[in-house]
């Protein structure tokens, strides 16, 4: 996992195969479908861990505004990683019972417990980190006081907690 990690972050979803995962850990492609039995499950894995780390990262948000901040964060940090977990039909039946609902969790609570209104959120979020890892804003756009806004926009009353 390690070795496909460091190889995501340095050649992105396409540098990921299983032959450069087995070359990485100095072993031959067909033994690293002893661990995994195919590159679909290594993927999965990853996803898995990401959806943990982004979990932890949010877990502790007092408010919507904090919640945005460690999402975006986090994908700024990894890139590569958020592109593969978001970017692409996810392979639920492959992830732990319930890691996309605990991983939620933070986003559905600040967002009073309705599930629609989250989804909404995450749909901004996710935008808004998608355009901006592809730099597709203008130079010199305020990207902070966007989230800030969209957030704001986004929160029942009351949630929304500080901006950006």
């Amino acid at each position: 996992m390690t070795a496909a990690r460091a190889l995501l972050d340095e050649e992105g979803p396409g540098g990921l195969t299983m032959r450069a995962v087995a070359t990485r850990v100095g072993i031959r492609a067909p033994s690293l479908y002893v661990h995994f039995a195919s590159k679909e499950v290594l993927e999965a894995a990853i996803a898995a861990d990401a959806f943990k780390e982004l979990g932890a990262a949010m877990s502790d948000a007092p408010d919507l505004h904090a919640l945005g901040r460690a999402y975006r964060a986090h994908a700024r940090a990894h890139p590569h990683l958020y592109r593969l977990v978001n970017d692409r039909a996810l392979a639920r039946h492959l992830l732990p019972a319930g890691l996309e609902a605990r991983t939620a969790d933070p986003l559905v609570r600040l967002a009073g417990g309705d599930g629609d209104l989250a989804r909404a959120i995450w749909a901004f979020a996710h935008g808004m980190v998608m355009l901006e890892l592809a730099g597709r804003f203008p130079p010199g756009a305020d990207l902070d006081a966007a989230w800030s806004s969209g957030i704001a926009a986004l929160s029942p009353p009351g949630a929304a907690g500080e901006p950006l």
